[in-house]
């Protein structure tokens, strides 16, 4: 899957994040090194910590069904029903992306569009990242 199709995804998953607080709005599309897209939005929550992130939406969803093996995520957001800017994952999200992913070859694509992005490794996002590899004897 090219670029601007899990843009697309992601864009599309933003359509039904739940953020009647925030009115900040992420959608997600994750991709599984099988070709799967996983899709993932924000879900907010009165008393706030029980929120989730778009992409551990995705995350989620993906490994309920089974799935172990990620090759990249697109993450679009911004406030008043527009995506504003750029919307990187916040930590939280980026420690459960070092939990499933390899930090060197996880691709995160951070939109405005389909055509205006970035890409980074999760080793550029999350340097020093600890993960299961730091268990491991």
């Amino acid at each position: 899957m090219d670029n601007q199709s899990l843009i697309k995804a992601a864009l599309e998953a933003r359509e039904n994040a739940y953020a009647p607080y925030s009115d900040f709005c992420v959608g997600a599309a994750l991709l599984t090194k099988e070709g799967r897209v996983y899709k993932g939005c924000n879900i907010e929550n009165a008393s706030y910590t029980p929120t989730n992130c778009a992409e551990r939406t995705a995350f989620f969803k993906a490994v309920s069904e089974g799935e172990r093996t990620f090759a990249a995520i697109a993450i679009v957001g911004g406030a008043k029903g527009k995506v504003t800017g750029y919307a990187a994952p916040c930590g939280v999200c980026r420690q459960v992306m070092m939990e499933f992913c390899d930090p060197k070859t996880f691709r995160i694509l951070v939109a405005v569009s389909e055509e205006e992005y970035v890409e980074h490794t999760l080793e550029e996002m999350l340097p020093m990242g600890f993960g299961p590899v730091n268990l491991h004897k």
